[in-house]
């Protein structure tokens, strides 16, 4: 391990971990970086998911704030999170690397589109939403597909589970925006469990990425909590473009 290699990881995972605290979609610079130090690809999505775990921890504590009040969003989603990461996971494990390749760029582009009408289908969901305690089934079920989605190749989760959050929750931005963080550190935690039984991690890398993604999402929460509702919105919504064209061309 070069020097070369050790600032190239530990940058990916500061920076990787800010992104994720904002939007989602640090996973694209993660896994990239793990690739041109020579780790295999399945090695390097499984050791960038343990890796990337910590910046998942990071956020969530700086997000402390916006999650008072939320704990029982957490338990409703809590069941549908950790089944989906296990499917994901063990579908990661045993699928072809070109099959997540391939269906991948959609899933994050259409997440996108969800989030950039969110505010308009929000609108229209009003009267049933604010009529209806609790969380509806229908977060339930998108919170399981993005955890499926999450543990079989993470880049882009955030941007899939906020705009499954902003359409089908009434509740601040900043606040889902948290509730995001938690769920996908929920998410993470059980893909990464089943991946150690998979013994493909380059942990070296992986402490470095923890590193640097702990201090980045603590960073990165601090630079999303100033921003308006519509600027973190737009935000959200170009990265998630750019990790969906990058990811359909290569």
């Amino acid at each position: 391990m070069s020097v070369g290699d050790l600032v190239l990881v530990g940058g990916a995972g500061l920076l990787g971990g800010a992104v994720n605290a904002v939007a989602g979609g640090g996973t694209l610079i993660s896994f990239p970086a793990l690739l041109a130090v020579g780790v295999s690809p399945i090695a390097a999505n499984v050791t960038s998911s343990v890796g990337m775990l910590a910046g998942y921890a990071g956020g969530s504590v700086a997000y402390r704030r916006e999650l008072e009040g939320q704990s029982s969003r957490v338990r409703a989603l809590l069941p549908f999170a950790v089944l989906g990461g296990i499917a994901g996971a063990v579908l990661l494990l045993i699928t072809p690397e070109t099959t997540f390749r391939a269906v991948v760029p959609y899933l994050v582009l259409l997440s996108c589109a969800l989030l950039a009408v969110q505010p308009r289908l929000a609108a229209a969901l009003s009267t049933q939403r604010h009529g209806s305690p609790g969380v509806h089934w229908g977060a339930r079920l998108g919170v399981g597909l993005g955890a499926i989605y999450g543990s079989y190749f993470g880049a882009g989760l955030g941007v899939l589970l906020l705009a499954v959050l902003g359409v089908l929750l009434a509740d601040d931005l900043q606040r889902l925006n948290a509730l995001k963080g938690v769920l996908s550190l929920l998410i993470n935690v059980v893909g990464v469990v089943v991946f150690l039984v998979s013994a493909e991690v380059a942990w070296a890398y992986a402490g470095l990425l923890a590193v640097g993604a702990y201090l980045g999402a603590t960073f990165g929460v601090s630079v999303a909590r100033r921003l308006p509702a519509a600027v973190l919105r737009t935000a959200v919504i170009t990265l998630g473009t750019a990790v969906g064209v990058v990811l359909l061309v290569t």
